[in-house]
């Protein structure tokens, strides 16, 4: 489909003829008690490519997850990313084609929002000259200020394990590596949930010493990604937000309390309703999958769920361009 470019971009013009392809993984963020700070890239992409021309115009082409549900206009999320991005340098585009490959399925709490947002600022960067570029502490800071919050933008730009802050309205992320033995092992339903709706369960307080405890897990859980994932079961233990936001998902948080019985170390994956597993090692990777379809089947609802082994994405995000 094809669309004239918004009125509102002025100043130079980024040069036609560009191709960009950025490739961006799938992140999990809270992992449990790590609410709004830790996050985890996951080795499930959404590739776009972006070609710039000098006709005039948007074409955009969305091919995988979300194909059916998307806009093919300016109001795309990656294209109004990238758009924003460009115009934030002072610079425009005279036409821009996207071709979209998704995987990360959508509103399941797999960072499919901070995969488009990242897409864009990343393509919108490389399409700039160089002295125009932002360095990766900004684009750290622009692709948490457009997504609202870092945790799931750190790790699909860096890769592994983030853990973010803000201080006084700078956004910024610390990676840490993520021990060899963890695999992560996720129960995706067929329903979307938004994060708008599942925060909003959440209450405006907790106890000081819930919020101590949590401190407490959430700090043996980067122990446990990092160095022993024996831990991983107790480091997983969360008391901010999984059980308020339950009613909002009851087939996950089923799933997830039945597994956490079993000795699994499950979470809630960003604000739901994916269900994250962390197994310590192949075996226990084996035994998560054979858990949680046994469960879904149990529970009548097998077939409108899928369970995926992963990977750790280690490096990130990744781009690829040139100039024809």
């Amino acid at each position: 489909m094809q669309v004239d470019l918004p009125g509102q971009l002025s100043g130079a013009m980024v040069l036609a003829g560009q191709e960009v392809t950025v490739t961006v993984p799938a992140t999990s963020a809270n992992l449990g008690p790590g609410f709004d700070s830790l996050g985890l890239a996951l080795t499930l992409y959404d590739t776009v490519r972006v070609r710039t021309s000098d006709t005039g115009g948007i074409v955009v082409d969305v091919a995988g997850e979300g194909a059916g549900d998307v806009p093919r206009d300016a109001s795309h999320l990656v294209v109004r990313t990238l758009l924003s991005t460009l115009q934030d340098a002072g610079y425009g585009v005279q036409g821009l084609h996207l071709s979209a490959e998704n995987a990360i399925p959508h509103g399941r709490g797999l960072g499919s929002s901070a995969s488009a947002i990242v897409s864009g600022v990343l393509a919108a960067n490389s399409l700039l000259p160089a002295e125009a570029r932002l360095d990766t502490a900004g684009l750290l800071h622009a692709c948490s200020a457009l997504e609202g919050h870092p945790d799931n933008v750190a790790p699909a730009l860096a890769g592994d394990l983030a853990v973010s802050w803000e201080t006084d309205g700078v956004f910024r992320s610390a990676r840490a590596a993520v021990h060899p033995r963890v695999i992560p092992v996720v129960a995706i339903p067929d329903v979307e949930l938004s994060t708008a709706s599942a925060r909003g369960l959440l209450p405006a307080t907790v106890a000081h010493r819930t919020a101590a405890a949590n401190a407490g897990r959430a700090a043996l859980l980067i122990h446990a990604l990092t160095v022993d994932p024996s831990l991983l079961l107790e480091g997983t233990r969360d008391a901010l937000h999984q059980e308020f936001r339950a009613p909002a998902m009851l087939p996950s948080a089923r799933l997830l309390q039945a597994l956490r019985s079993a000795g699994f170390a499950a979470v809630i994956s960003g604000a739901g309703p994916t269900v994250l597993c962390l197994a310590d090692g192949d075996a226990a990777a084996r035994e998560a999958e054979q858990a949680m379809t046994e469960h879904l089947r149990a529970a009548g609802s097998g077939e409108n769920w899928r369970v995926l082994r992963l990977g750790v994405e280690r490096d990130g995000a990744r781009v690829e361009g040139h100039q024809r």
